[in-house]
């Protein structure tokens, strides 16, 4: 009797360990199925064909304003109208200024006459030098004053400096304006600028045109294909020549400034302040050494500072380590320069709770731009402890 109480309880043992077993292994292999963010790694020189918003600007622009105080006294130009160069644009009340040549006028003639008197006296000797110097100095003084008077009396008329168009008109008839006080803008609509900005990644991965201490290489930003096309002109492209292209990054966007021209298009009202998309096509010239460029959070170092990036394989569905060699760091993303391929899917969040041959499922775009917004890790998020059944499944 004892000896078949014994084998019951051993029965009745070994049926609640081994099911308390299988459930343990039911809720680890649960667990460790892990939901990741990944991009699939682009080849270096995919999309050497970049558009970019552009804006429209005059090749030559000035903000015309009066080098005098005074009256407007007349304004013969509205915001449109085309003038040629040495046109007047607006008048001054010459008044005053008039009355002040006329003074000057007259001073000027007493100190030539004293002047061309005192040069016979101290020919013959009847006064001297001393005298004479100070004739000499009172005549040079009233001309000086009479040219600065007629200078100013001129300054009271505005004259167009260039061929162009009145982009703007600050001022009305008969206002009192001050010295250098803005009058009008003037455009030469001739030949346009179009500006946009390159990214930063983009302008570090030119290296061989921003090469500027080699002429000839310095050249090639003239034969990058560059074109322009206007909303309303679909269809159509403008050719673009280049002009310039800043060397420092602003410091909000950290984008650098290009500068290209192109001809005013024949039947196309295209002005100052529109917008553009500039295509420019680098494929020529983009440098396409393999160096590809993935978010810091995708890659981990150990402390030998040796770099991991975790691949898919979208098989399997399960998670690989590799060792990759890094380059620099550009704001949020680093340069791999060897361990991966394009093509690759690459985990870029979470990557301290992987271990080899960990299955994962992949997020979708639109929980991945979520998780951006809410600056969540759905993986982090995960108690650590799931990480821990991994090492004692074995045991049950």
């Amino acid at each position: 009797m004892k000896l078949f109480n014994l084998l019951g309880l051993s029965l009745i043992i070994l049926f609640l360990f081994s099911t308390g077993c299988s459930k343990k292994q039911e809720v680890v292999q649960t667990e460790e199925i892990r939901p990741v963010k990944t991009i699939v790694v682009k080849a270096p020189d995919a999309g050497g064909v970049r558009n970019f918003p552009g804006r429209i600007d005059a090749n030559r622009k000035a903000e015309l304003a009066f080098r005098v105080s005074g009256k407007v006294q007349e304004l013969l130009v509205k915001e449109g109208d085309l003038v040629a160069e040495g046109d007047v644009i607006a008048k001054l009340d010459p008044t005053d200024f008039q009355i002040t040549v006329n003074d000057k006028q007259a001073l000027f003639t007493r100190a030539s006459n004293d002047y061309n008197r005192g040069k016979k006296l101290v020919k013959d000797g009847h006064i001297s030098k001393m005298d004479f110097d100070k004739l000499e100095a009172n005549f040079l003084s009233a001309k000086a004053e009479l040219n600065l008077a007629k200078q100013q009396l001129a300054y009271t008329e505005l004259k167009a400096p260039f061929n162009g168009t009145v982009a703007r008109r600050h001022i009305q008839s008969f206002e009192e304006i001050q010295a250098k006080q803005e009058i009008i803008t003037l455009n030469d609509n001739d030949i346009l600028e179009v500006k946009f900005d390159l990214p930063e990644n983009l302008i570090l991965r030119l290296q061989r045109i921003e090469n500027v201490d080699d002429i000839e290489q310095s050249k090639m930003k003239h034969q990058i294909p560059v074109v322009a096309m206007f909303q309303s002109q679909q269809g159509k492209e403008f050719s673009l020549s280049f002009k310039e292209m800043s060397t420092k990054a602003d410091a909000s966007t950290q984008t650098f400034s290009v500068t290209y021209t192109m001809p005013k298009p024949e039947g196309v009202i295209v002005l100052p302040g529109m917008t553009a998309m500039v295509k420019i096509d680098l494929t020529k010239f983009i440098d396409h050494e393999n160096v590809f460029y993935l978010p810091v959070s995708a890659v981990e170092a150990d402390v030998a500072l040796q770099g991991t990036v975790w691949l898919v394989d979208e098989k399997t569905m399960q998670v690989a380590p590799v060792s990759v060699k890094v380059g620099t760091m550009q704001g949020n993303r680093i340069q791999v320069k060897e361990g991966i391929e394009a093509g690759q899917r690459v985990v870029i969040a979470g990557v301290p709770f992987l271990h080899k041959g960990l299955k994962v499922t992949l997020m979708k775009e639109a929980e991945q731009a979520e998780d951006n917004i809410k600056h969540e890790q759905p993986i982090m998020n995960k108690s650590s402890d799931q990480n821990t059944p991994a090492n004692t499944s074995s045991k049950g």
